[in-house]
This record gives C-alpha cells, structure tokens and sequence, in this order.
C-alpha cells in the first residue's frame, strides 16, 4: 500500500502533533506546543496519508551548523513518527526517502539528526556523528587542579534569564562557530532553553542564572535549577541541574563551574548533557569524583558526498579514493577521489581503483571530527583494499574539540 506524502497545511497542524503525541506518548504543555508551532516550517514538514488521515511525519528545520573549519547550511530533521497502527507498512521508509531527494533538492548537502532509537537510522545513511556525557559530581569533591585559571577582572552576576536573555543570546552567538555540531540558535530554539513553566521545572525550582563579567560585558553564563532536598539530620542534601554553562576562555569558565559546584546547600551537581571532551575534566584535581554515561548524540548524513566533503577542513593531508556504497541516495554511490590538505579538499568522481570501500554512514560518522572509521574497519564493516588507507582517512578528518550540538532539535 502506498500513501501520499506531502508538506501539511496550517490547519493540519493538531493532526500532525496527534502523531506526536502517540509515537512519543508525549503530553505536551500548550505552553510547549506554541513554542514548537514558532519554529516549524511548515513547507518543510512531511505528512504521509492514508485517507484523511496522517500516519507519519516528520520535518526539517534549516540550521546553520558548525563543522570543522567553518558553518554550514544542514538540514535539522525533526519530529519523526509513525502511528502505532502504520508500523511496518512502509510509511517511515517513504517518508525518509521523500525527505532525502527534497534536501538535496534544496541544496543542502548534509542533513543532521538527534535519534530516539539508535537502531532506525543507520538504515537510512545516517552515523553516529557525537557523543554527549551526562554527570554527576559530588560538590564537596569537587576541587580543581593547581594552575586553574583565574583573571581579577571577571565577576560574577546573579540575574533572572528573562532579564539577561540578550546578553545569553550574545555570548552563545560569539562561541557557536568553536566547536562542530554547534548551531546558531534562532529566536524559537531560545524560548525552549529559557522555558520555566512547572512542567518544564519537573520538581525543581524556577530557571536560574549566574553570569561571569568584566568592565566589556558578559564572557559566559550558566542557566540551572536547583533541587532542595534535606537529609533525616536536617542537614542540606540540594541538587543542582545544570542546563547550561557557556564561556567565552577558560578564566570564565573556571569561575563558573566554581560558582555551580560551591553553591550553598547543593550537594551535587547534575546534568543530562556535556560534550565528551568537556574541559571541566581537566579542571577538576580528581576526574574520579564525575559519575558520567555516555550516549550518542548527533547523527549525520552526507546527502551529497562529494559537496559536504569539499566544505570541511581538514587535520592533516589526504588523497584517497573512496567507494561508496549508499542505496538510500543513488547519486551517491559511485567511487569519489579526495584529495585535501590543510589549505582546503576536492572531491571528483573517478573510476579508479578503491582505496576503502564503505557505507554512506561510515563517512556520516566521520564529518564532524569524532568518527568511527578505525572501529569499523577492525569490526570487518568497511573495505580496505590499499593498507593504511582507513589510519590516513580518519587521521584527515578528525577534529578538535570534538563535535556536539548541545541542544535537541
């Protein structure tokens, strides 16, 4: 059974957060609802029908994306889902297929993903591109090493983050280009971070904010909320959630992690995302004291092979031909020569003999810096026919810091 699949029109707009709602057993506040409304575009949303009704969705939003060596316009796919009644009839598949030919068509040579379950999209040429570490740290542990920086001049502020949310938005704009996966953050992405209804506090307090300054303005900002709890002895017990801490150097940084970690009455620092490399591991005189678990975050697709891996940089020379295997996007698969250096790369299609033979995926994987190349290939998962080729390969595309978005789209 086929099903027509086409952008949904204003009035579609309950229907399709019904699919939503049932694929994530999601019972969204109104308050989150409009916020989504803002920041879906609607002519890049996807609706598959059967009849009048709408079995699968899903959507796009247009970012502009850090990866290594500069920003790039990528494809935020979002919102997928299917009605418990149309698993297994096909209806992901179309739409995914459907979804790929209009990025392209759109010009867009990379698409980027945050996926609920690791299994589905593997299938449709996406690899896992970041990981993120959620943490706790026990305050009282929680010293830093000799030699952390300071600077006299930064200060800290207290503020309420609706009264500083220009300042917020202006700092986080002056670092989004440091780190691949980064995104610059529209007016709709800053609502949810800076949300404080009671659903959003989940049985903690109202969003705070503490700002780190001197005499030119604000060099970083941490927003959290802070869990008091008290122990049988009366004793404090507080947790403090931390949703973000961001920093123009590392003095001002350091000053806010010390801010969050010597708050009164917390005993314990948690939050649900940090990039893998966080230089807060570094910081502390004991890295021990962080009780971390790492998940996938990021996943990309390189929907043109040869455009997205002439827009990165790269770490160190390479001249590798690459055959590529993708049955998702036909244009794809084909052998590609790259050759790229730290000035800048090319990529030509060849009908030479392969250096590795692999997945659309594995080089998905691999864009922003923090791939899975040598994985692979010692799990028998790529090709290499000329010995060395995959070591070179990922060495070339590696990056630091590692890549991480930082924010669920």
């Amino acid at each position: 059974m086929t099903y027509p699949i086409r952008p949904i029109q204003p009035a579609e707009w309950p229907a399709f957060n019904h699919v939503l709602e049932e694929a994530f057993g999601w019972n969204p506040h109104p308050a989150q609802l409009e916020r989504n409304r803002a920041i879906t575009e609607l002519d890049r949303t996807l609706a598959a029908f059967d009849g009048a009704t709408i079995a699968g969705v899903t959507s796009i939003i247009s970012l502009t994306m850090t990866i290594p060596g500069g920003q790039l316009p990528v494809a935020g796919v979002t919102a997928v889902s299917v009605l418990p009644s149309h698993r297994r009839r096909g209806v992901l598949s179309s739409l995914m297929r459907r979804q790929l030919a209009d990025i392209r068509d759109r010009g867009e040579a990379v698409a980027a993903l945050y996926a609920s379950e690791s299994l589905i999209y593997g299938r449709y040429g996406y690899g896992r591109a970041a990981g993120e570490l959620s943490f706790r740290i026990d305050t009282h542990r929680a010293a830093f090493a000799p030699g952390a920086p300071q600077d006299p001049s930064l200060r800290l502020r207290v503020a309420r983050p609706a009264d500083v949310r220009a300042e917020v938005e202006k700092l986080f704009a002056s670092v989004v280009a440091h780190r691949p996966g980064r995104y610059e953050r529209a007016v709709g992405f800053w609502d949810h971070v800076l949300a404080d209804e009671d659903q959003a506090r989940r049985g903690a307090g109202p969003l705070r904010s503490i700002l780190a300054e001197d005499e030119n303005g604000v060099r970083g900002y941490a927003l959290f909320r802070v869990k008091s709890a008290w122990d049988d002895s009366g004793i404090a017990d507080g947790t403090l959630l931390l949703k973000e801490l961001e920093a123009a150097d590392p003095a001002a940084f350091a000053l806010l992690w010390r801010a969050v970690l010597d708050r009164d009455l917390v005993t314990k620092v948690e939050t649900d995302g940090r990039p893998v490399d966080d230089p807060l591991l570094a910081l502390l005189a004991d890295q021990r004291q962080v009780r971390a678990r790492w998940i996938d975050e990021l996943w990309v697709r390189l929907v043109e092979v040869d455009r997205a891996l002439t827009e990165r940089a790269y770490a160190a020379p390479v001249d590798v031909v690459i055959e590529v295997e993708d049955d998702v996007c036909p244009w794809n698969a084909r052998r590609w020569r790259l050759t790229a250096d730290l000035t800048g790369a090319e990529c030509k299609p060849v009908d030479d003999e392969p250096d590795v033979t692999l997945p659309v995926s594995a080089l998905g994987s691999a864009y922003l810096g923090d791939g899975t190349l040598g994985e692979r290939l010692q799990a028998g998962l790529l090709r290499e026919h000329s010995p060395g080729t995959v070591r070179r390969l990922a060495a070339a595309m590696s990056w630091s810091p590692k890549p991480w978005g930082g924010l669920v789209f």
